[in-house]
C-alpha cells in the first residue's frame, strides 16, 4: 500500500532505512546509533488518514465489546437466553476475532492492507445489522460472529499498520495512544449500554456503529489507493496457505467452544465436552506440524515462536485479555445483583476500573519511547494487576461505596502499564519478515484470552453458585435454576422483597465472584513472575515489517523517477 514513513535528518536527507542489494541480510536492522539519534519522524497525509480511520474503528470495536456486558441481563430477559447463550454473546465475538486475525494478517500480505481494512468493516457492518435485529439468541450469537470476524479484522490490522509505518522506537508512543483509544471505549461503552437498555432498547448498542463505520470507511477510502502489485492475483493466491487456515479456524474453534460448556450444559467427563475439545487439540497439533514440516508459505510460521520473550510476551497478551474480559463482564453482575444497581448506574460504577487504563497506557508509552526500554513496565504493571485482582476480593455483599471504588482503581493501573509495552517486546524480538504476522498473533492471543476469559470465568462462577446456593435451605430447590441463569437471575433478584432469601442470593452472587477474582489473581501473579525472565531488547533500531520495507523502497523509486 501507499502508506509509507517519512524520516528527516538535518544532516543527512536520505537515511539507510531499508536492505541495499550489497548488504547481508541481517543488516536490514540498524542501529539508530550507526544513523544518528536525532531521527526526526513524521507521518504522510495518508498515514495519518488511515491511522485515524483505524483509531475510530477501534474506538467502535471497544464501545461494541464492552457496552454488551452492562446490556446481559435486559437482552436475557428480552430474548429468552441462558446464562450460558448470554456469556456466548461475548464469547462468540471474541472467538471469531481471535481465530481470523491470523488469517487477516496473512491475507493483507499477499493484498494490501487497506483491501483487507475494507473487508474487515463490512463483515463488522453485516454482524451488527444482524445482532441488532435479532428477536432470539440464535440470530443475536450469528451477528456477534460476524461482528467478530470483521473486529478481529480491524484489531489486528490497526496494529500492523503502525508497524508499517512508525519506526520501533516512536512505536510505544502510537501504542500508548491506541490503548487510550480503547479505554475511552470500555470507559463510556458499559455507560452508554446501560443508558440504552435502561431508557430505550439494547438494540441501539448495535445501530451507534453505523456512524462510526462510515467515518472509517471514509478515511480509508479517502486515502491513498493502493500500489499495483508486481505478481498476479492469480499467483497470490497460490501463496495461500489453504490447508492451514482449513486446519486452524476449526480446531481453534473446537478447542474453545467445550471451555464455554464444560460444567454448565454439560459434566467435564461428558462426551460433549471431552470430544471436541481432544479433536481441537489434535486438529492444532497437526496444524503446528504441517505448519513446521510441509508448508511453503505457512499462514504463521514457526521461527516466531522460538525466542523466549515472543513467547512470554504471547502469553502475556493472553492474560491481559483473560482478566479485562472477566473484569468487564463479571463486575456488571456484582454491581446488578448484588449493589442493586440499575444498568446505567452500573455502568458508570465501571469507571474506577477502566479510567486508570488510559492515563496509564499514555504515560508508559511517553516514558518507555524516552526511555527506550520496555522491561520495567511489563514487570511493574503484572506486579500491580496481581495485587489489584487481588484486592478484589474485598468485593464483598456489604462493601461499601468507598471501598469498591478505590479497590476498583488498582487493576486498571496494572493493566494499563502492560497494554503498550508488551507488543513492544513482541516486536523488539521479531526481524522484518515475521513482524507482521508476529503482531497478529499478539492480538490473536489477547482475543484468545478473552475467549478464554469469559468462559472459564462463566464455567468457575456458574458452579460455584450452585455450590454456594446449595448451602441455604430455602435456595436449595432453585439452585440449577440460578446457577444456571445467573445472568437473567438479576432481575428477579431486584422484584423480591427484602428479606433473608433475597440476602442469601446475593451473598452467593458476591461469594461466587471472588473466585472468580481469586483466578484472576492468580493467574496474573503466575504472568508476573514468568514476565521476569523478559529480555529487555534495544528499542533503538529502524525496523518495520517487511512489507513497510518493500512500501518505502517503491516509494523511492518513485520518487526518483519523478
Amino acid at each position: 500500500m501507499g502508506w509509507r514513513t517519512k524520516k528527516t535528518h538535518p544532516q543527512a536527507m536520505e537515511l539507510p532505512t531499508v536492505q541495499r542489494n550489497d548488504e547481508k541480510k541481517h543488516d536490514s536492522i540498524v542501529t539508530v546509533d550507526e544513523i544518528s539519534r536525532e531521527v526526526v519522524h513524521t507521518l504522510s497525509k495518508d498515514e495519518k488518514l488511515i491511522l485515524l480511520a483505524l483509531a475510530s474503528l477501534s474506538l467502535m470495536a471497544a464501545l461494541d465489546g464492552t457496552s454488551i456486558s452492562v446490556a446481559l441481563p435486559t437482552m436475557s430477559q428480552e430474548l429468552g437466553g441462558s446464562a450460558t447463550e448470554a456469556f456466548w454473546t461475548g464469547t462468540s465475538f471474541t472467538l471469531c476475532s481471535a481465530v481470523f486475525q491470523p488469517v487477516f494478517s496473512s491475507f493483507s500480505d499477499l493484498f494490501g492492507r487497506k483491501p483487507l481494512i475494507l473487508v474487515a468493516i463490512f463483515w463488522f457492518l453485516i454482524g451488527a445489522i444482524v445482532a441488532g435485529v435479532a428477536n432470539d439468541y440464535t440470530h443475536m450469537l450469528i451477528g456477534r460472529s460476524l461482528q467478530g470476524v470483521g473486529g478481529g479484522g480491524i484489531i489486528t490490522l490497526t496494529s500492523i499498520v503502525i508497524a508499517d509505518v512508525v519506526p520501533l522506537a516512536h512505536r510505544a508512543k502510537y501504542f500508548g495512544m491506541l490503548s487510550a483509544i480503547w479505554s475511552l471505549g470500555t470507559v463510556t461503552g458499559p455507560v452508554i449500554g446501560g443508558c440504552f437498555a435502561e431508557k430505550s432498547t439494547w438494540r441501539w448498542i448495535f445501530y451507534l456503529n453505523f456512524p462510526l463505520i462510515a467515518v472509517g470507511t471514509a478515511l480509508v477510502l479517502w486515502s491513498s489507493r493502493s500500489k499495483s502489485h508486481k505478481v498476479s492475483y492469480r499467483d497470490q493466491l497460490r501463496k495461500i496457505d489453504y490447508l492451514g487456515i482449513l486446519l486452524f479456524i476449526p480446531s481453534t474453534a473446537s478447542f474453545l467452544i467445550p471451555l464455554t460448556w464444560g460444567g454448565v450444559l454439560y459434566n467435564w467427563d461428558s462426551w460433549h465436552t471431552v470430544a471436541p475439545l481432544v479433536t481441537g487439540a489434535v486438529g492444532l497439533i497437526l496444524f503446528s506440524v504441517y505448519e513446521y514440516r510441509f508448508a511453503k508459505n505457512p499462514m504463521i510460521p514457526p521461527s516466531i515462536f522460538q525466542n523466549r520473550t515472543s513467547l512470554i510476551a504471547f502469553a502475556g497478551y493472553a492474560v491481559v485479555g483473560l482478566v479485562v474480559w472477566c473484569i468487564l463482564y463479571f463486575l456488571p453482575i456484582y454491581y446488578e445483583a448484588v449493589k442493586g444497581f440499575k444498568p446505567i448506574m452500573s455502568g458508570v460504577a465501571l469507571f474506577p476500573e477502566t479510567f486508570t487504563l488510559a492515563p496509564s497506557a499514555v504515560v508508559v508509552g511517553l516514558v518507555i519511547s524516552r526511555l527506550g526500554n520496555y522491561y520495567w513496565a511489563i514487570c511493574i504493571g503484572w506486579g500491580v494487576s496481581t495485587i489489584g485482582t487481588g484486592l478484589m476480593y474485598l468485593l464483598s455483599a456489604d462493601a461499601s461505596t468507598a471501598t469498591w471504588v478505590c479497590v476498583n482503581l488498582v487493576p486498571g493501573l496494572g493493566v494499563g502499564m502492560v497494554l503498550p509495552s508488551i507488543p513492544l517486546a513482541v516486536q523488539a524480538a521479531a526481524t522484518p519478515e515475521t513482524l507482521a504476522i508476529a503482531v497478529a498473533m499478539s492480538t490473536f492471543f489477547r482475543g484468545f484470552g478473552q475467549s478464554i476469559g469469559v468462559a472459564i470465568g462463566g464455567v468457575i462462577f456458574q458452579n460455584r453458585m450452585k455450590s454456594n446456593l446449595l448451602d441455604y435451605a430455602e435456595l436449595r430447590a432453585h439452585a440449577d435454576k440460578y446457577s444456571g441463569e445467573a445472568a437473567s437471575a438479576v432481575q428477579m433478584i431486584r422484584a423480591m422483597a427484602d428479606g433473608p432469601m433475597k440476602d442469601h442470593l446475593k451473598e452467593a452472587y458476591s461469594d461466587s465472584l471472588k473466585v472468580v477474582w481469586a483466578f484472576c489473581c492468580g493467574i496474573c501473579g503466575l504472568i508476573f513472575v514468568i514476565s521476569l525472565f523478559t529480555k529487555s531488547y534495544s528499542l533503538n533500531r529502524v525496523m518495520t515489517t517487511q512489507k513497510g520495507q518493500d512500501d518505502e523502497t517503491r516509494g523511492h523509486r518513485n520518487e526518483s523517477r519523478g
